[in-house]
């Protein structure tokens, strides 16, 4: 298959796609193929960080109806991300059916429960525990875990895991975040958000993790971090080091009302996910949207794609995924004039 005439960095290209790969992306030319004249191309979107959609939670363990609408929704790629719970309800997510329709799943992130009660957010306090190693290893599939450094055994754990360690859910200090990032702790999780902030003489996880030159998480929807405050870490991270992640939970795609998050009671009204005590619980935003919000506050167009695209594809360890290059898999989305999705492709087929 040949996608001829796509606007694509600015210049007029076709895109050769056979058996579920770019073989090649070459400046527009005559021949045979599929006309996309009026259309323009980015990669796929990969979340790293989603709980669920159309009410459906990642702990349930059924993906098919997540993956369809993630699809539909730019996203190609994700990691369904568990919530703080029993070891017995995350094992059964990591036996679930995993290869459904859709949007691809790459692994799970394990957000929580190793974290600070202090800095739980909307996760279930009941279930906190600390690190555990060797309960760890025994889930399949786990390629991102969630820590809060300062729990007993952390150190170890960061070393010894053997997945993409992020720092949240924490009230880690400087000095210890500096030492989790030196034992192999390589992002932040949701940045700003259940973690302390900076302080001018107690400037904890987020100076850290810029000294160290780690990955940042930004919840971009607008209501998690204030646009200063995107375009601050923009400008402290780059396009190369900042994520933009959704943490969808499972109202997004639906409406308002009473909801299920993690075993407790969550609802939404006017689109904003809160607890019954209040914490902000996830958002209800899709990936795509949180890119363009993102635009919306002054991070250039191209770079809001790349922090939804390569770069978490990048830091995963997935450099097959996010990008449009030789090699690389077919998962592409084609907008239109109005930078509103058209088409999906995943793997050199079009999702209906």
């Amino acid at each position: 298959m040949i996608l001829k005439n796509l606007l694509f960095e600015g210049n007029l290209t076709d895109i050769t796609v056979e058996n579920g790969k770019i073989t090649a992306v070459a400046p527009a030319a005559g021949g045979a193929g599929e006309d996309c004249t009026g259309l323009s191309v980015i990669p796929g979107l990969v979340d790293m960080h989603a709980h669920g959609c159309v009410g459906k939670d990642t702990m349930d363990g059924e993906f098919e109806e997540m993956c369809a609408f993630l699809a539909k929704n730019g996203t190609t790629s994700w990691l369904p991300t568990t919530m703080t719970q029993s070891y017995e309800a995350i094992k059964r997510v990591t036996e679930g059916k995993t290869d459904v329709p859709g949007t691809r799943i790459l692994g799970f992130h394990m957000e929580g429960p190793y974290i600070n009660a202090k800095k739980k957010g909307a996760q279930n306090g009941k279930f906190i525990r600390n690190p555990d190693l060797a309960e760890f290893k025994s889930l399949p599939g786990m390629r991102v875990v969630t820590i809060a450094p300062e729990l007993d055994g952390s150190m170890e754990f960061i070393k010894e895991c053997g997945a993409l360690v992020c720092i949240g859910h924490t009230d880690a200090d400087y000095d210890t975040c500096i030492k989790a990032i030196e034992a192999g702790a390589n992002c932040l999780t949701h940045t700003f958000n259940a973690m302390p902030g900076i302080h001018h003489r107690n400037p904890g996880p987020i100076p850290a993790a810029l000294e160290k030159n780690i990955y940042v998480q930004a919840i971009t929807d607008g209501l998690h971090l204030h646009p200063a405050v995107v375009m601050m870490l923009y400008k402290m991270f780059g396009p190369d080091r900042m994520v933009i992640i959704s943490d969808s939970m499972r109202a997004t795609g639906l409406g308002d009302g009473m909801y299920e998050f993690g075993g407790q009671d969550i609802e939404v009204k006017d689109g904003v996910a809160r607890t019954m005590d209040g914490a902000i619980a996830g958002s209800t935003s899709t990936l795509w949207r949180c890119v363009k919000q993102a635009a919306s506050f002054g991070v250039p167009f191209a770079d809001a794609v790349k922090m939804a695209t390569r770069t978490p594809a990048d830091m995963i360890g997935a450099p097959e995924k996010g990008r449009i290059e030789a090699g690389a898999d077919a998962d592409l989305i084609l907008l239109d004039q109005n930078c509103e999705i058209a088409k999906v492709m995943i793997a050199g087929e079009f999702f209906a």
